[in-house]
């Protein structure tokens, strides 16, 4: 097991969507496809919605009950017993060192570990993954900078992905036609007209 403070990744499997109940209970939206992944006795760390990664306010928390409520999980951390104390944890992340992330199946991949890979179009290079983001949509996005432009949002699905070399750093992808143009910046022409 990997200590805290060792410095090193994070990984986070939910975010704390909102209160629920009345003891201290909080609803999150899981980021994890293993089943069972959480379990009681559990320990977390909760980054703090406002908090940066560097400094170093992660807050341990261990489940002391759960259970499925509609689309959400609901959770109960030891110690926690009101809805006050609940209140401070919306919008927290809720993490593990990544030394106790689970295994993956052959096959599998954490999308975290996708950060800073290349992403290409056929041949053409596009730019590097700078973040995934989890939308309205199934498949998550790869937010993708392209240099001084914005950066592209590519949905990581299974229909346009080639290849995955994570040893080579590589996300190899046939895109529709078009694809980058729907979140390419504004030209000139297109500003002038939206005023």
């Amino acid at each position: 097991m990997v200590s805290p403070d060792a410095g090193g990744e994070w990984i986070t499997l939910a975010v704390v969507v909102k209160t629920q109940g009345r003891r201290g209970e909080v609803a999150v939206e899981v980021h994890s496809d293993i089943p069972d992944r959480f379990r009681q006795k559990m320990r977390l760390w909760a980054l703090a919605k406002d908090a940066s990664d560097q400094d170093g306010s992660r807050r341990e928390v261990v489940v002391e009950d759960l259970w499925p409520h509609k689309e959400w999980l609901v959770l109960k951390f030891q110690g926690i017993e009101t809805i006050s104390d609940a209140e401070a944890l919306v919008g927290a992340e809720l993490q593990v060192p990544s030394g106790e992330r689970a295994e993956l199946e052959p096959g599998w991949t954490y999308l975290s570990d996708l950060i800073g890979c290349v992403v290409l179009d056929g041949e053409r290079e596009i730019g590097k993954i700078e973040d995934v983001q989890f939308g309205a949509g199934e498949a998550p996005l790869l937010v993708v900078g392209s240099g001084s432009k914005l950066p592209y949002e590519i949905p990581y699905a299974e229909a346009y992905l080639v290849k995955l070399d994570l040893e080579g750093r590589r996300v190899r992808m046939k895109l529709p036609e078009g694809l980058l143009e729907v979140n390419a910046p504004a030209g000139k022409v297109e500003k002038g007209r939206s005023r």
